[in-house]
């Protein structure tokens, strides 16, 4: 009896609490790579202590996904829970670069009309902050405070830290003031307003959103990290660079730079964390941390590996578009967990607006995954990313299901399908699409179903080319 009285009483406690709102915490990293964190790879180059922590505190998924390869697509469907592609938001803003075809037309911007996650929380009394890397936007009646966010420290239309000394202050981000003292590190920065905010707002219920600028190109980081990492790549030997198509893949994880880049975000994620640590809320807030697509592996330096998966960043091969998610939320999420549930970046506000008890009465893709977070199946049918596209990393314009283990990609310039076997597979090494015909009708069918539905828009005409391919 006693058995049963010591497990029923904390859970009675925690659904009290979380009765009572739970804050909200969001770490949002760009261009960080599933295997870029120790909790995913075993063998990574780059140290990741307090994001490993917090996985071993929550749960982590085997098979998160972001809703698109490159960022601004992504970022919009973390706001809104909808897919991209509904809205011609399917690059990053303002991406248009030409290939044997003009890409599908781009909706650059979040329309105002958009029900974000922070106008969800404001309607449940939440005061609301954001920190870092906006890019959903050209100019400032897009940007944060326009989407329902009370405070705005650094977000605005750039998508990354190109003005000033880069990550170093002075950063001269007209929506980070007042700028910092010389020297400053940006990633330190933007834990210490995220902090500060937690600190100030312990007693309100909470939105905090930290999207970092890390670990972005510029290729910069701090010297003392840097030259740590020099030293341990010194003992790594092997082939660096492999081949992708007309591109070169990284395959070996050593870039001294990089894992500076890596280390430093790690340090701000557990700075944030302390914070609710010493304001005492860590029990009544719920942790979410993920990437807006996969590393970047096959341009601007490709720093990175995300072996064993394909590609990376720009690509709709695992290596774009698989990402690391954690989920710590007290109560519910079993310490040191590990969920195989399918996941995607579409999901974290209906999630979240499980959590509050807010009603979402519009339509939306995301759905709530506080049954895999109980350690329950979702019985989720299907995944899907749409990419009309040449992305500057050398990514394929292309679209792709998951359906189970298994994925298709279709090729936008001619129409080839691709069928791999993710469970055994996941490099996607082995083009199944031969051997499994039937398969792959069923999936082409709900693919191009999909399509329709979301008024999908493809590859446009060049030149004197023939017109290309539409499902």
């Amino acid at each position: 009896m006693k058995f049963y009285i010591t497990i029923f009483l904390p859970l009675t406690f925690w659904l009290s609490v979380f009765a009572e709102r739970p804050n909200v915490l969001v770490f949002l990293v760009d261009d960080l790579g599933y295997m870029d964190i120790g909790a995913n790879n075993p063998d990574c180059f780059y140290e990741t202590p307090h994001i490993d922590k917090l996985a071993s505190t929550g749960m982590r998924f085997t098979d998160g996904y972001a809703a698109n390869p490159v960022c601004s697509p992504t970022r919009y469907s973390l706001m809104t829970g909808k897919y991209p592609t509904r809205v011609k938001a399917t690059n990053f803003f303002s991406g248009k670069r030409s290939g044997k075809f003009n890409p599908a037309p781009l909706h650059d911007k979040m329309d105002l009309d958009e029900i974000t996650l922070a106008e969800m929380l404001k309607g449940q009394e939440y005061k609301t902050f954001f920190a870092g890397k906006w890019h959903l936007g050209p100019s400032k009646e897009w940007w944060p405070k326009a989407q329902g966010f009370d405070i705005n420290m650094g977000g605005w239309a750039r998508g990354g830290p190109y003005t000033g000394k880069k990550y170093f202050s002075p950063f001269k981000n007209p929506e980070l003031h007042p700028d910092s003292p010389e020297g400053e590190h940006l990633p330190n920065r933007l834990a210490d307003e995220t902090a500060k905010f937690i600190r100030q707002n312990k007693k309100n219920p909470f939105l905090a959103y930290l999207s970092f600028y890390s670990v972005h190109t510029p290729l910069q980081g701090r010297k003392d990290l840097v030259e740590k990492y020099k030293k341990k790549a010194s003992k790594i030997s092997g082939e660096e660079f492999g081949p992708l198509h007309d591109r070169k893949v990284r395959i070996l994880q050593k870039h001294a730079v990089y894992a500076a880049m890596v280390e430093a975000m790690d340090e701000a994620v557990g700075k944030v964390l302390s914070a609710l640590d010493e304001a005492g809320i860590t029990d009544n807030t719920m942790v979410f941390f993920t990437s807006d697509n996969g590393g970047l592996s096959t341009s601007e330096g490709s720093p990175t590996s995300n072996l064993p998966l394909r590609g990376g960043k720009g690509w709709v091969y695992e290596g774009g578009i698989r990402e690391p998610w954690i989920i710590r939320y007290p109560g519910v999420t079993k310490p040191g967990s590990v969920s195989s549930e399918m996941i995607c970046s579409i999901d974290l506000l209906p999630t979240i607006a499980s959590s509050v008890g807010s009603k979402i009465k519009h339509d939306i893709d995301g759905i709530d995954l506080t049954p895999a977070l109980q350690g329950k199946q979702l019985g989720r049918e299907a995944l899907y990313w749409h990419y009309p596209h040449y992305s500057n990393q050398g990514g394929i314009p292309g679209g792709a299901i998951r359906v189970g283990d298994y994925k298709l990609f279709e090729n936008y310039e001619n129409g080839k399908v691709s069928l791999y076997n993710l469970k055994n597979d996941i490099g996607e090494t082995t083009d199944l699409s031969s051997s499994d015909p039937k398969r792959v009708k069923n999936m082409k069918t709900k693919l191009h179903a999909w399509y329709k539905e979301v008024d999908a828009k493809f590859l446009q005409p060049k030149g004197e080319s023939s017109y290309p391919w539409r499902p």
